[in-house]
């Protein structure tokens, strides 16, 4: 069957009364979104001529997507949270903001209210035996290359089994999450450990999309940043630990060839004394550059929902 009524005006009239035009209340913009969303779903069912079963099918599939809480999961997958940095960054750009370690995407995993130290944190809780001591450190400083005291450097990444806490009941409360206020010279220490990379559940609903699209669902092992200082962007960002398999290939979209670190391992016996190790450990240094601003909504991370560990 091939049939094309999209552009009749029976179809025309209807996704108005669809989309709520004809009513007084609700939201202008919800009405004008969901009308342009209507349409282009409407006109591609028409264009590819969808058939009932596919039609259900997808349904289905988003249903498990809500169910399983993985619609956050495949937002990266399908280059969503990609093309929004892509806008801001052009955003800055036609006005002229300009410098700045570069942005990349925050992805599902962020838990809000994690334990705040100064100067130095230990984020790991000891339990993982099998994984190796990682020492990060770095320097956050404004765009004249000046150190930024008081700074708050936000951490967080996942287990030596691709895992995070509160996502992984196994994990103790905000394991390999930590809040650190940089010191006067403007630099914050992390005892960790060296995070893997992870995969898309095999088999979820998410997998199932990226199978149709014949594309995997790997990460390559990474570390998640917010960085904030009075009078300065906030900055959203994560490094990519180089040589990971998947440095170059995330099914997120993350990588930025700026935010590649190389991950050094260390197995000089009286430097891991030095940082109460006992044996090798792999040293990852990522210095931070903010840009001024003197707009406040811009000096804080937009609001989204985020999980907390007390819900």
């Amino acid at each position: 069957m091939s049939v094309k009524i999209f552009d009749t005006p029976e179809v025309q009239d209807f996704l108005k009364a669809v989309s709520g035009f004809d009513q007084d209340g609700g939201s202008e913009r919800g009405k004008q979104i969901l009308h342009r969303l209507l349409s282009d779903i409407y006109r591609l069912v028409d264009d590819f001529d969808v058939t009932p079963e596919e039609f259900w099918s997808a349904v289905n599939l988003l249903n498990e997507l809500g169910g399983e809480k993985q619609a956050g999961l495949l937002a990266p997958g399908l280059g969503f949270d990609h093309y929004l940095d892509m806008r801001m960054d052009a955003a800055d750009a036609q006005v002229g903001l300009t410098g700045g370690t570069p942005r990349t995407i925050e992805g599902p995993l962020y838990v809000a209210g994690a334990p705040v130290s100064e100067g130095e944190a230990r984020m790991d809780d000891g339990s993982d035996a099998a994984a190796e001591a990682m020492w990060l450190t770095g320097q956050v400083r404004d765009t004249d290359g000046q150190p930024i005291a008081g700074a708050l450097v936000e951490i967080w990444h996942a287990d030596s089994k691709g895992n995070y806490s509160f996502f992984d009941p196994s994990q103790s409360d905000y394991n390999l999450r930590r809040g650190i206020r940089t010191d006067a010279e403007g630099r914050y220490r992390a005892r960790s450990i060296i995070p893997s990379g992870y995969g898309v559940p095999p088999g979820s609903p998410t997998q199932q999309v990226l199978d149709l699209l014949g594309r995997h669902g790997q990460r390559p092992a990474h570390i998640h940043f917010f960085v904030s200082a009075p009078g300065h962007r906030h900055l959203t960002t994560q490094i990519n630990l180089a040589g990971d398999e998947y440095t170059y290939d995330d099914f997120a979209f993350a990588t930025r060839e700026e935010l590649v670190v190389e991950a050094r391992r260390i197995e000089d016996a009286a430097e891991a004394e030095k940082r109460g190790l006992k044996g090798p450990y792999t040293e990852v240094e990522f210095d931070v550059e903010l840009a001024p601003t003197e707009r406040r909504e811009l000096q804080s991370r937009h609001a989204r929902p985020r999980a907390l560990e007390s819900a």
